[in-house]
């Protein structure tokens, strides 16, 4: 009989860009329906990351001062049971620095 449960599983990014790479992932990789992936801030903070990357980066002004660099941005997805190991190994790859599942 086949194992059809699924299972939430929960990454931690410094980065917005490392959250959109590891989405990107989700999606193409193991078929997950965007709308069924979840961004936020890992806490009860807005926030952009703790680093800056892509457009929040260093400019020729200087590093910009408008993004909420304060706290890290948790992405969580419900997939099935079987994709566990591959889907985390892929969230790794992704720049994940936390992954956990419930």
């Amino acid at each position: 009989m086949a194992d059809d449960s699924s299972t939430t599983i929960l990454a931690t990014f410094k980065t917005r860009e490392a959250a959109d790479l590891a989405v990107e992932h989700l999606v193409q990789q193991y078929g997950i329906s965007r709308p069924d992936i979840f961004i936020q801030s890992a806490t009860d903070r807005n926030t952009a990351g703790t680093q800056p990357s892509g457009g929040d980066a260093s400019h020729e002004q200087g590093a910009r001062s408008d993004a909420p660099l304060e706290g890290e941005i948790e992405v969580s997805a419900d997939i099935a049971s079987n994709q566990i190991a591959a889907v985390q190994r892929s969230l790794g790859d992704a720049g994940a620095i936390r992954i956990s599942s419930r």
